[in-house]
């Protein structure tokens, strides 16, 4: 039934848009890709049904109403299910969707012969533009990518479609797919800290859509991420990384500037100027900013441009709002790395420290980490003027490992806990 329906749709698609399909010329590797004239939507995981600002501006960027938007539900442990809501989705806010079959989780369809139909692709390439579910990226690349590493019909179509002008879209795993390099199956992020990033592992492949020079991370904030970021970015080369939140978007346009759009915000990792030294991740001069709903940065000229909002309300280093050292216990916490630059960017204080500890029962428990933040000359932060969010610019981070000791803590002398008193004094904390 299943690939009846699949077939039915395939038929129903392609004569109206095979003719348009064949005017395409022929398709270049992702390395050897020109400039592009598509844009990119880079969705941090999470994305609302009712986040208009993102949905509306996926559709816009692939033609407006009525555009043809192919969607790609590879990396989803159910692609039917996934398919069918986000055409939905995509409909309700005025597009065409279609569901694309070519996902390895998809019963009763050969994934590999559909990523070869000449009838699929010439779908793909004549859409206006292509969304990619959240799920396991590496069910993305395993799809759309031939054993031998080379492109299938369907990968070179959409190649074809974003080099021509279209959209190319993805949230979670969707969004990790757009750089060459992405996470596979990682560990924890403490544990990524202490043991490193391993080719093939942690790391493996992406689609490399925004090109070679930038890497993407998803769930940045509220999952600690982007202390992960950092030893993948080494192991590779990259100078910059690119970590968007849940619920927000990252929109890259044909002049390779970038816009964040929705809930929350991203961070840009610059390793430009970076000191890395061997072992436990320990390196300096890291270079972090944050970008809220609607500021800018432009990866060619690496300027950043604040959100309407906050153009007018930069931050005044002489009369700061914070009067206290600032500190965390756990820098990897929901969003709290960015309330540290946040208030660091308004304060009288030089610095501020965030910890990051492990599980008396976690791999090399007596290894931490130190992370402090330092606001330089170049550091520059601004308020907005509504919602009173900040965006901070060009904020110093410098990694190190510390020792922990153990037992981390002792009550008090004199108090007691329930059903311990003085012989349950000395206590192991866990994160």
């Amino acid at each position: 039934m299943l690939r009846a329906v699949v077939r039915a749709v395939i038929r129903a698609v392609v004569p109206v848009l095979l003719a348009f399909a064949l005017l395409g010329s022929p398709s270049l590797p992702a390395a050897e890709a020109p400039q592009t004239k598509g844009s990119l939507v880079i969705i941090g995981g999470a994305l609302r049904a009712d986040n208009a600002a993102v949905w509306e501006r996926m559709v816009r960027l692939a033609g407006g109403k009525g555009a043809r938007i192919a969607v790609f539900a590879s990396a989803s442990a159910s692609p039917e299910k996934a398919g069918k809501f986000l055409v939905e989705r995509f409909n309700h806010y005025g597009a065409r969707a279609f569901f694309v079959p070519v996902a390895v989780r998809l019963t009763g369809i050969d994934y590999q012969a559909a990523a070869e139909d000449p009838a699929l692709a010439a779908a793909v390439r004549s859409a206006g533009g292509a969304y990619f579910a959240g799920g396991d990226q590496g069910r993305i690349t395993r799809a759309l990518r031939r054993e031998d590493g080379s492109n299938t019909r369907v990968l070179d179509a959409l190649w074809d479609m974003y080099r021509g002008g279209g959209m190319i879209a993805g949230s979670s795993a969707g969004a990790a797919i757009m750089s060459s390099t992405m996470f596979g199956r990682p560990k924890t992020v403490l544990a990524t800290l202490k043991l490193g990033v391993d080719e093939g592992k942690e790391i493996a492949p992406g689609l490399g859509f925004i090109g070679d020079d930038v890497f993407i991370d998803q769930h940045l904030l509220v999952r600690g991420r982007f202390a992960r970021m950092v030893p993948a970015m080494l192991k590779k080369g990259y100078k910059l990384g690119l970590g968007i939140d849940e619920n927000t978007a990252m929109v890259v346009g044909p002049g390779r500037e970038v816009e964040v759009v929705g809930y929350r915000g991203a961070l840009l990792v610059d390793l430009s100027k970076a000191v890395p030294q061997e072992g436990p991740l320990h390196v300096s001069n890291v270079r972090l900013s944050y970008l809220d709903n609607g500021d800018r940065f432009n990866l060619l000229t690496q300027t950043f441009t604040p959100s309407p909002d906050k153009l007018d309300n930069r931050i005044d280093p002489a009369r700061p709002y914070y009067r206290e050292p600032l500190f965390s216990a756990d820098i990897l916490g929901n969003s709290t790395v960015v309330d540290l630059m946040a208030k660091l960017i308004d304060s009288d204080q030089p610095e501020a420290i965030g910890l990051s500890l492990d599980s008396p029962k976690g791999i090399q428990p007596d290894l931490g980490f130190e992370f402090k933040l330092t606001r330089t000359g170049d550091s520059v932060g601004y308020q907005s003027t509504f919602t009173e969010q900040y965006s901070v610019y060009n904020m110093r981070l410098d990694i190190r490992p510390i020792l922990v000791q153990r037992p981390l803590y002792h009550y008090r002398q004199g108090e007691s806990i329930a059903g311990g008193g003085a012989g349950a004094s000395r206590v192991d904390a866990a994160r």
